[in-house]
């Protein structure tokens, strides 16, 4: 979880803050890091650890237009 925030999470939001001008920039989903949330605005990056991104199959939602999301 640690290393998440040292080499992903400050760097991608001091650099939004920096080189994009995004004022406010909020992460969730630390210390545990199983799903991090970095939400800039108009920019929202999910961080996943291999075995929750398999849980959740994310690409199997998104991959199929319309009629593959939940009701």
């Amino acid at each position: 979880p640690q290393e998440v925030e040292d080499q992903v999470t400050f760097p991608l939001s001091t650099g939004l803050q920096g080189l994009a001008g995004v004022k406010d920039v909020r992460v969730e989903g630390m210390p545990q890091a199983d799903w991090v949330l970095v939400d800039a605005g108009d920019v929202v990056v999910h961080l996943f650890r291999p075995e929750v991104r398999s849980f959740y199959n994310i690409e199997k939602i998104w991959s199929g237009g319309p009629d593959t999301l939940p009701s």
